[in-house]
């Protein structure tokens, strides 16, 4: 009964954000996320800040792998990388505002979930 209504508010969820998603991007050409950089960028948000090896081995893929994925959101604007102040030879993964208007169609659907 609760994994039910889990999917259901799930559901719901998804179809939210597709639908606010295609009201914002009406000519698929202005999507610059593919549906796997999406996945990457949920990843690296939900993981606060990673390294690129970090977020290779959270996505079970190779660090050369991550490294192409990375440098490509960060060319289209939703990442950026900021040297650690601590290590100055790391440098951690960091959503921009770009990433944070696209996840935050789906995210704001929170609060009238809750309700």
């Amino acid at each position: 009964m609760l994994q039910d209504a889990f999917n259901k508010v799930y559901t719901k969820f998804k179809l939210h954000f597709y639908t606010k998603f295609f009201e914002r991007v009406p000519d698929r050409e202005e999507a610059t996320l593919t549906t796997v950089e999406t996945f990457c960028m949920e990843i690296i948000y939900s993981i606060n800040n990673p390294t690129v090896n970090e977020f290779a081995k959270v996505a079970n893929i190779s660090s050369p792998n991550a490294a192409y994925k990375v440098n490509n959101l960060i060319k289209k604007g939703y990442l950026r990388k900021v040297q650690s102040e601590v290590d100055k030879r790391e440098f951690h993964l960091e959503v921009t505002d770009k990433y944070m208007d696209y996840y935050n169609m789906s995210s704001g659907y929170i609060d009238d979930v809750m309700e």
